[in-house]
């Protein structure tokens, strides 16, 4: 059976890197692992977006609309503007945190203040504080491991070597930090 998990965000937050070592962590698992990414304007702050499908055997590595068993989003607006990718019975995993997009940067408009009560009217939502988190522990930027670390938790997968999988992707003076980060992630969850 193939699991989907849709990964978005703004640019700058990490999303793509979170599914690269996501993506790796469930191919040394032994999963026939499919992933693509679409970055749109993720330079100026536009929406990023990461598709990671995995199983026995899969054909495609696009997630059609109603499609992903998890959606997880970086940023709140983008979990609604995503959410009709989303099968009837997944879950939504949503970093609460904002990045003003341009129209509210130039004051054309206001960032809605009710998207995390409207997600819920719809469908099953868990909420963390990963930018938080990651401020708590010294670096905003391990904000992207918390998220993976709820993901990996949500996703029932910890018995892969994660902390080996980061060690060998992050930069070597970041291991440490990223490897609280991680952990800090799958107690949220």
């Amino acid at each position: 059976m193939v699991k989907s998990i849709l990964l978005v965000g703004v640019g700058g937050q990490g999303t793509i890197l979170a599914s690269k070592l996501l993506t790796q962590g469930l191919m040394e698992a032994g999963f026939d692992v499919k992933m693509s990414e679409i970055h749109g304007m993720a330079q100026r702050g536009g929406s990023v977006s990461s598709q990671v499908r995995y199983g026995e055997e899969v054909y495609s590595p696009v997630i059609e609309k109603g499609g992903a068993d998890i959606l997880v989003s970086f940023e709140i607006m983008e979990a609604l503007r995503w959410l009709d990718y989303l099968k009837p019975e997944g879950k939504v995993l949503v970093n609460n945190y904002t990045i003003n997009p341009m129209p509210v940067v130039m004051g054309k408009s206001a960032y809605p203040n009710d998207i995390i009560e409207e997600l819920k009217s719809k469908v099953l939502v868990t909420v963390v504080d990963a930018g938080e988190e990651a401020i708590k522990l010294g670096n905003a930027k391990v904000m992207n491991v918390i998220l993976l670390g709820t993901i990996i938790k949500l996703m029932n997968i910890e018995s892969i070597d994660w902390n080996k999988i980061i060690s060998e992707n992050v930069k070597p003076s970041f291991v440490d930090i990223n490897l609280k980060a991680l952990e800090i992630g799958k107690s949220l969850v």
